[in-house]
C-alpha cells in the first residue's frame, strides 16, 4: 500500500445494517475504526471492552440520540466526542433522526505499535 489511501463509508458494506468496518480497508494497524449508523429510535448493543482493555471514542456525524453510560443518558447530536474506558458499559441509542457516528478503538499500548 502507498502512503495513503481514501474510502468512501457508502464502498463499505454495513454489517448487520450498522456497522461498516473501516480499518482493513484503510489499511491501519495501530487502532480500530469503524462508522456505525441507527435507524430513528433504534438501540445498539450494550456493552463494554473489560475482556479485551480496548478504548473507544466515538465521534458524531449525523442525527441524535443518547449514550446510555454507567446509568446516565448522554444527549449527543454532531460535533459531540465521547472517551469510554473499557469497564465502562455503554449503549447508543438514536433519536428520530437515527444516529450516525464514528467509533475509534485501542486497547493501551496497541497504539505504539502504529
Amino acid at each position: 500500500m502507498g502512503s495513503h489511501q481514501v474510502v468512501h463509508a457508502s464502498e463499505v458494506e454495513a454489517q448487520h445494517g450498522v456497522f461498516r468496518a473501516l480499518t482493513d480497508r484503510l489499511g491501519v494497524a495501530g487502532f480500530r475504526v469503524n462508522q456505525l449508523e441507527l435507524d430513528a429510535g433504534a438501540e445498539g448493543p450494550e456493552h463494554d471492552h473489560t475482556s479485551n482493555g480496548q478504548e473507544e471514542v466515538y465521534a458524531v456525524i449525523a442525527g441524535s440520540g443518547v449514550l446510555r453510560a454507567d446509568g446516565q443518558e448522554i444527549p449527543l447530536r454532531p460535533g459531540h466526542f465521547v472517551f469510554c474506558p473499557p469497564s465502562v458499559r455503554r449503549q447508543m441509542v438514536a433519536g428520530e433522526d437515527g444516529l450516525s457516528w464514528i467509533g475509534i478503538g485501542s486497547a493501551p499500548g496497541d497504539a505504539d505499535a502504529a
